[in-house]
């Protein structure tokens, strides 16, 4: 029998929930970047959820990545905003030709807890969630994969 090694204590697929605007910083930090088909966006209305199938790179792995000298990586993952009373959404094409690239994550908290999340998209596109309170989860589905374009997603100042 041997020790266990460093690479034993690997992280495994992320999973985590916001349930404040604290969290969602967190979380948009996790999928900014993120990429998806228009068409991997599904509001159901009965369960009163949104969910996004997006391509997120993996920002928390980018460091180790580059002092290893290894590709930087992309995982699939399921982001789901729960509590979901109304979604708009302006300059956003619901279509499977068309690619997102997802920003960030913002809050505008209105009374008792609820509020709206924007999720804001590269081209100045936004879908609003209006929400009885900040619930959503985050959880990578598939095995990290290599980023095809190889680089590092960078914004110019």
């Amino acid at each position: 029998m041997s020790d266990a090694s460093f690479m034993d204590g690997e992280p495994g697929p992320l999973a985590i929930r916001a349930e404040d605007e604290g969290d969602l910083r967190i979380l948009s930090a996790l999928v900014q970047d993120s990429v998806l088909p228009g068409a991997e966006i599904a509001h159901d209305t009965k369960a009163r959820h949104l969910a996004l199938l997006i391509n997120r790179f993996r920002w928390e792995d980018a460091s180790a990545a580059e002092r290893e000298g290894r590709p930087y990586e992309r995982v699939r993952a399921l982001l789901v905003i729960r509590d979901v009373l109304r979604v708009l959404s302006d300059g956003i094409a619901r279509d499977a030709d068309t690619v997102l690239e997802l920003l960030a994550i913002g809050w505008e908290p209105a009374s008792d807890g609820a509020g709206r999340i924007l999720l804001e998209f590269a081209g100045d596109g936004t879908i609003a969630v209006d929400v009885e309170a900040v619930n959503c989860d985050l959880r990578d589905v598939t095995r990290p994969y290599v980023a095809n374009s190889g680089q590092r997603p960078h914004h110019p100042d």
